[in-house]
């Protein structure tokens, strides 16, 4: 294990360490880890690394548990935004937190990236920090924060950090630690992709790409395609596309973007949108520039992202010596997401689906970054050597999409060139390779090694990918579904499904014929369990309404309901906090979002999702009436919710007496068939 304490750095023959990384998780070393990944990558670096996690934020005195860093220190909320870890998607605080000891919850502050490097400061004031994770990642820039209702400034200029790492940050922090370790001062670290920095200066021989104010200025430039490949060509080329024509060519490769300021974004919705819509452009390693945002008198400037890590780096990470095991410090105290994922392992990263609700596009980025066979087969027989356990089952083999792995794009030039938000909506690009013969191999192979007696898939399933390859569904309905298979649809309705960037309810019925029929074949009974999310962006009372139709039709009752939660930095945030729609061009004329805010409305949405609670059915019955549906309640197979309500729910006490129903025009349901039904609910 890294040392969290003195004793263990004696043990090890340390004085001190090179670099301190302060976690809000449990230190668990496993390479689903963020800290033990970047941790065990610096270690190999020749570096001493130790670790400080979940400290008490109350005072600097748990930052010095340690020593001084001769380097830095690098800082993470952990695996999860802490925000979204301590908060419901109803601004309501979760009682438990799945990355601490027997799942306590208040182990980590609001903000952790900002109140641990306050900390960290106030410990060693002359200490460089580093920001990285999700939290820092997704904060990168100004940005809608949901929780306080405002738009706040860059992560990096809040925590008064001296560096900002986004996405996963292999090659990001080694090179930071060589450079600080050869003698750089933090303020030379300007050039280094997939890092934010404060500057004084912005640099002379870079041209300036104002983009400040909304698309929509006349251009008067020869209309060519700005993204050189049409597969690739995006609805409508932004202001900061038309200005990047007219750069003379021996100077393209020195330009940076100018955002609309932090003032101008906190005042101005559209220009959130419009800068929303910039920086997403601007996510690709083969063509994406540098883009400054002014705050205040300050200047941040963003690098453009990192370049993918190859099979062979990818493997190099997942080889190195983790225990693969929570520190010993813990006891025999649970950590729920170990115990999640102990069993599984990761084969890929990054996510092309570009879901607009997402965070993982916008953290690892559109290109996948896949492992050999060979380094994953040899993680399977580390799992069945090492883990305390194992029993033989492996809970997953995935990553953030379960079947994108070795899909790429088939033109590295195309690749390099493209702007596109999603390489799936609204429809498959035809340079993406859709055939899973890797990922058939893969399975194939696994389920051959000794000691491995069942393996399956729990990663999310894009449906619309695997309808290309029914080869694929039929490997994985046969070998890998343990009688249930997770998928998610989102949303049957138009409107809401083009604000996420998914596909029709369409495709999800020619995944599902699919795999009925290769169940059938296998001589399995085995059932899809589709996910939907309540209240996003762009959804209507009657899209929920229709969409609870559906399940009823297709006898779903959802147990969990997930609701939107604006995430910082997501399109559908923006689509949230602005009321526009930044996957087109955004003037004052685009697109216009209607956003579930009021927790009414929210509250009812979830409720369409839950039409089978009783507690619901008061609330559902004004709503439909409202809706001019009041056709749907009653007491027949074609309705949604019935006329009675069953004592002690809907939030009050009531008897089992049918509601009148003249406004329905529907019979009464008879008194002994009302008190027999009551029984069976309650039951």
């Amino acid at each position: 294990m890294l040392p969290m304490s003195q004793e263990e750095m004696e043990a090890l023959g340390w004085d001190s360490c090179d670099i301190i990384l302060v976690t809000g998780d449990a230190y668990v070393d496993h390479p689903s880890f963020g800290m033990a990944v970047i941790g065990r990558v610096l270690e190999a670096q020749g570096f001493r690394v130790g670790i400080i996690a979940q400290p008490d934020w109350q005072s600097a005195d748990a930052f010095k548990k340690l020593g001084k860093p001769k380097l830095f220190f690098g800082v993470t909320a952990g695996n999860m935004d802490s925000m979204v870890n301590r908060y419901t998607a109803d601004r309501k605080v979760r009682k438990d937190d799945a990355y601490t000891p027997n799942g306590e919850g208040g182990k980590r502050p609001d903000r952790s990236v900002l109140v641990y490097a306050q900390r960290c400061k106030q410990a060693y004031s002359n200490v460089p920090i580093v920001l990285g994770g999700i939290e820092a990642s997704l904060r990168r820039i100004a940005h809608y924060d949901y929780w306080s209702d405002k738009v706040r400034r860059s992560v990096l200029l809040d925590s008064k950090a001296d560096l900002l790492v986004f996405g996963n940050g292999e090659r990001q922090i080694v090179e930071i630690a060589h450079r600080l370790a050869q003698g750089e001062s933090p303020e030379e670290l300007i050039d280094i992709r997939g890092t934010a920095i404060v500057r004084k200066h912005l640099p002379e021989d870079y041209l300036e790409m104002d983009s400040t104010h909304v698309d929509g200025v006349p251009d008067t430039a020869p209309k060519v395609d700005p993204y050189q490949q049409e597969a690739c060509k995006t609805e409508s080329p932004s202001n900061v596309v038309r200005l990047f024509r007219q750069i003379p060519k021996d100077k393209k490769g020195q330009t940076y973007i100018r955002l609309p300021s932090y003032e101008q974004v906190s005042n101005d919705k559209l220009l959130y949108a419009h800068t929303s819509r910039i920086l997403h452009l601007e996510t690709n390693p083969g063509n994406a520039r540098p883009l400054v945002q002014k705050h205040g008198e300050r200047e941040l400037w963003v690098n453009p992202p990192s370049f993918p890590l190859s099979t062979e780096e990818l493997d190099a990470v997942f080889e190195l010596p983790y225990t693969r095991q929570p520190h010993p410090v813990y006891g025999q105290a649970k950590l729920p997401a170990y115990e999640m994922i102990r069993f599984s392992l990761n084969i890929m990263r990054g996510c092309f689906g570009g879901c607009t609700f997402c965070s993982i596009t916008e953290h690892e980025g559109r290109i996948i970054q896949s492992r050999s066979e060979k380094s994953i087969l040899n993680e399977l027989e580390q799992v069945r050597d090492k883990t305390p356990g194992f029993t033989g089952f492996i809970s997953d083999l995935g990553g953030p999409t379960a079947n994108m792995y070795r899909l790429n794009c088939k033109d590295e030039e195309t690749e390099k060139n493209c702007r596109r938000l999603s390489c799936v909506y609204p429809k498959i690009c035809k340079n993406m390779e859709t055939n899973h013969r890797h990922l058939i191999s893969l399975y194939r192979k696994a389920r051959r090694v000794p000691g491995i007696k069942k393996i399956v898939i729990a990663s999310g399933l894009r449906y619309d990918l695997a309808v290309e390859d029914p080869e694929y569904i039929k490997e994985l309905v046969t070998h890998h579904v343990g009688g249930y298979l997770k998928i998610a649809p989102e949303h049957t309705e138009a409107g809401p499904l083009s604000k996420m960037m998914k596909p029709g309810i369409g495709t999800y019925d020619r995944f599902k014929k699919l795999f009925d029929r290769y169940s059938e074949a296998a001589g399995k009974e085995q059932y899809l369990i589709p996910y939907f999310i309540a209240a996003h962006p762009g959804t209507s009372d009657e899209d929920m309404m229709n969409l609870a139709l559906w399940l009823k039709q297709n006898g779903f009752r959802a147990d969990q309901v997930q609701t939107f939660l604006p995430s910082p930095m997501a399109m559908a945030t923006s689509m949230y906090h602005s009321g526009k729609n930044p996957l087109h061009k955004v003037s004052a004329h685009s697109e216009e979002v209607v956003a579930v805010k009021g927790q009414k409305q929210r509250t009812l949405h979830k409720a369409y999702l839950r039409y089978h609670d009783a507690n619901n059915w008061p609330m559902l019955r004004e709503s439909l009436k409202k809706l001019g549906r009041a056709d749907l309640i009653g007491n027949g197979k074609r309705h949604l919710i019935p006329l009675w309500q069953p004592e002690g729910t809907g939030g009050k006490p009531t008897s089992a007496t049918p509601f009148k129903t003249q406004h329905t025009g529907l019979p009464k349901v008879p008194k002994k068939g009302k008190k027999r039904v009551t029984r069976q609910r309650a039951r």
